[in-house]
């Protein structure tokens, strides 16, 4: 089984479980901090980024991790610590751009009308083992303890709100039951605040909301938005699924607990997975270009778009 097909089993298992991967993949357990739900390597300290944040999130989801660290056999040993013995690994996806100069049948190198070589360009996608630190034994721990996340009345979240204000985005709250993007509109309509159970389920809405603004053809022009086929269809399934993965990757970068409502579309997810194994990379690669898009018009979480994962 290649790391397509092992990583799109793993999301299938949760989603035939109603457990979506995205759908509040932390706990309170966890923290209110950023570095408390974004999976990030232990030594670096730098977040794992696309596929990666999913597959982790389910490895700490099945086998009950609280830490959102993660790191290599060779550097639990390098910083004095060491995995413990049966433990078992999580395979992550390395993923490392490359290119090449084109070549003839002959062998003789491709020219552009300018006589520079012409160049191939693909990408080199490994698995690459993973521990929780969890699974370790004598880490040294710089890092203060996370205090979990107390909420009771509705308190507005600095940081979202920032984000959701500096994007600019036409957004109107009106007392009912609905909460959707109008592509036609160009505008997100949600319910009153106070509506809400809990300011994260409030603020992963109006993410999940802003995921589906920010694919508007002015924007990002995805085709989900661009070439709208209606509620139900395969093409706005992909798009909610785009959505989703975007807003849980928000939260994260937020240090939001929030819970997402769109388990309908779970039957639509299971089939078009089953059909074709790169799908979810397509769609977290989607959502992290969705999310950073977003981070970028002034949000003070906005982390650094890093060209590759690093292990």
């Amino acid at each position: 089984m290649d790391i397509y097909e092992s990583v799109t089993q793993r999301i299938i298992t949760a989603l035939e479980h109603s457990t979506p991967p995205w759908i509040k993949p932390w706990s309170c357990s966890t923290g209110g901090s950023a570095d408390g739900l974004m999976p990030n390597n232990a030594i670096s300290g730098r977040p794992y980024q696309g596929i990666n944040i999913l597959v982790l999130w389910i490895a700490a989801a099945d086998q009950g991790y609280a830490s959102a660290r993660w790191l290599t056999y060779r550097q639990a040993q390098a910083a004095g610590g060491h995995v413990r013995r049966n433990e078992q690994a999580t395979l992550a996806c390395l993923y490392r751009p490359m290119e090449r100069p084109e070549q003839d049948d002959q062998g003789h190198p491709i020219l552009d009308d300018d006589g520079h070589p012409k160049m191939k360009r693909f990408a080199i996608v490994r698995g690459v083992p993973l521990f929780n630190i969890e699974q370790c034994e004598g880490l040294p721990d710089d890092r203060p303890s996370n205090r979990p996340a107390t909420a009771t009345d509705f308190r507005p979240h600095e940081d979202a709100e920032r984000l959701i204000q500096a994007t600019g985005a036409d957004l109107e709250h009106v007392a009912g039951d609905q909460a959707y993007y109008s592509h036609q509109q160009d505008r997100i309509r949600l319910p009153l605040k106070g509506q809400f159970r809990s300011e994260g389920d409030y603020y992963a809405t109006a993410l999940h909301e802003l995921a589906h603004w920010s694919g508007h053809p002015t924007r990002l022009n995805r085709d989900g938005i661009r070439c709208w086929s209606g509620f139900g269809s395969e093409e706005y399934a992909y798009e909610e699924l785009i959505a989703e993965i975007t807003a849980a990757f928000l939260c994260g970068h937020l240090g939001l607990e929030g819970k997402l409502q769109h388990e309908s579309y779970i039957a639509n997810w299971l089939k078009a997975l089953r059909n074709d194994k790169r799908l979810i990379f397509r769609a977290s690669g989607e959502a992290r270009t969705a999310a950073d898009f977003l981070q970028s018009f002034g949000t003070t979480r906005q982390e650094g778009k890093a060209l590759q994962d690093c292990a």
